[in-house]
């Protein structure tokens, strides 16, 4: 006989599998994200709340990991999480996943990088500063629509095969052409395009406030909604931007209900600049021109004032490291920004600074904050691995789901087994963004814990299996949406053609 809560219009079930949820380090079975609630008067959610716990104790981390369990998926979203034991008489599915050895997660999320800069891979590192000016803009200012459309399927494979689901870009040239490569790709990601009105810009980029901000409201209309695509308003920097550009950005933001993002105390240049112009550190300046709120997504966010944190902190701002990228630059103060409860995401910066790993990225990020905070505080664990992996799969997701359903989409609840007292983990409208990780490996076995074997151990080659939306991107290693002997075959012949030496 049918259990009376049998299902059988299940697309997938993954079946008998580890799962690793952040948040779930309790026993109240709050998995991806713990306590979430929506900002008041705005249509993006703030993970404040959730972030929050990031400063709280972790010793519970390894019960992040549950063995033995099924992944219910209908409609792009997961249903449920619950022991296996249980799922057979509850689901039937049309694809069944039945892989032992591997360990599903949330995809990573990539807060900030650069399309426009795929192409520029090892010409970066060890250069003399300013790269910006010296060799990142003269670069982007050459781009072709055939070179963006190249760059994206270079960066969408990258992200793809190393466990990346959502990325935002920062904005370059041709956003059109690497748009419909994404929306084939099945990637959720966020785009923008570069936004400069003023400065030494070269000829070819050069755009006047009212131009920089058309070109976004026209990607805006063709590809906001296009697919897993959304379409963010952008500042490329604030000394490359008039106070017309910003108001104007901001003010379309708004009106279109999508997010604006800004490059933010990046370099001390930068700093000085507002500092000497408006007598106002960057953050104040955006302050003063209400500017900052929910909906704004700050990236580096280096060199901040107290001031400046408890401005972010007030104004939920969403805050986005890129650990390998900013290395070179300092270091920010990001526990004092999570005891202030703000949403923190990782990015890579783009492809030009190391690959567009963030298993890389949270490598480094914990070693940094261990080198500089914990020496100083003589605290091992001022940011525990369980608190670096949220920030990489939740830490400013929320910003690419679906704004109708945020103040559902990683809300869960303990429901309780009708044979026995266990936790099933009910899902509500949480979209399907998953990755496996391949355990079957010598550096992975034998792991003493879990969570911490995720963050030092595992590589973009551990990655398995991507799932999008609850749509398989790639199954295996093997990509599903985009032709990977095509796009490497076209890097090789780019290589051979711009002076290096195929391998």
């Amino acid at each position: 006989m049918k259990n009376s809560n049998y299902c059988d219009s299940l697309d997938i079930l993954i079946e008998d599998t580890s799962v690793f949820m952040p948040g779930a380090a309790s026993d109240s079975a709050s998995a991806f994200t713990s306590d979430f609630t929506p900002a008041s008067g705005s249509g993006f959610a703030s993970d404040s709340a959730s972030v929050s716990g990031f400063a709280s104790d972790f010793t519970s981390a390894e019960n992040m990991v549950r063995h033995h369990q099924a992944i219910a998926i209908a409609d792009g979203k997961i249903l449920e999480i619950l022991p296996q034991k249980e799922a057979a008489g509850k689901y039937r599915a049309r694809q069944v996943v039945r892989e032992p050895g591997k360990l599903w997660m949330p995809g990573l999320v990539d807060g900030h990088m650069h399309t426009g800069q795929q192409l520029l891979k090892g010409k970066i590192l060890d250069e003399l500063p300013m790269i910006w000016t010296r060799i990142m803009l003269p670069f982007e200012s050459t781009l072709t629509p055939e070179k963006m459309k190249f760059s994206a399927e270079l960066a969408a494979l990258e992200m793809i095969k190393s466990g990346t689901t959502g990325f935002v870009d920062a904005g370059s040239y041709y956003m059109d052409a690497a748009a419909e490569i994404y929306a084939v790709s099945g990637l959720r990601g966020a785009l923008s395009c570069s936004t400069m009105d003023q400065g030494n810009l070269p000829d070819s980029i050069r755009q006047t406030a009212k131009e920089a901000v058309e070109s976004t409201d026209t990607l805006y209309r063709d590809f906001h909604g296009e697919g897993n695509l959304k379409v963010f308003y952008s500042l490329r920097a604030l000394m490359n931007c008039s106070e017309t550009l910003i108001q104007m950005a901001s003010e379309h933001a708004r009106e279109r209900g999508t997010a604006l993002q800004a490059h933010m105390n990046e370099y001390a240049g930068e700093v000085n600049y507002t500092l000497e112009k408006y007598r106002m550190r960057p953050m104040e300046y955006l302050d003063s021109l209400h500017v900052l709120g929910p909906d704004f997504l700050a990236a580096h966010c280096i060199m901040l004032s107290p001031k400046e944190m408890d401005l972010i902190a007030e104004n939920q701002v969403k805050v986005v490291h890129c650990p390998f990228s900013n290395c070179g630059k300092g270091v920010p103060d990001t526990p004092a920004l999570l005891e202030k409860g703000v949403s923190i995401g990782l990015g890579s910066d783009g492809s030009a600074h190391g690959g567009l790993s963030l298993w890389n990225e949270m490598k480094i990020f914990r070693s940094v904050m261990n080198a500089f905070w914990g020496c100083r505080r003589n605290d091992p664990a001022v940011m525990p691995a369980a608190a670096v992996l949220k920030m990489a799969v939740q830490g400013i997701s929320s910003i690419l789901q679906p704004q109708d359903q945020w103040s559902e989409n990683l809300q869960l609840e303990s429901q309780q087994s009708q044979d026995q007292q266990s936790e099933n983990l009910r899902c509500k409208q949480m979209a399907a963004d998953l990755i496996s990780i391949n355990w079957n490996s010598p550096h992975l076995l034998v792991s003493g814990n879990y969570v911490n074997t995720l963050l030092e151990c595992v590589t973009a080659a551990d990655v398995s299996d991507s799932m999008v939306d609850g749509r398989f991107l790639m199954r295996n290693r093997e990509i599903l949406t985009l032709d990977e002997e095509k796009i490497l075959w076209k890097a090789r012949k780019y290589q051979e053609e711009n002076g290096g030496n195929r391998l």
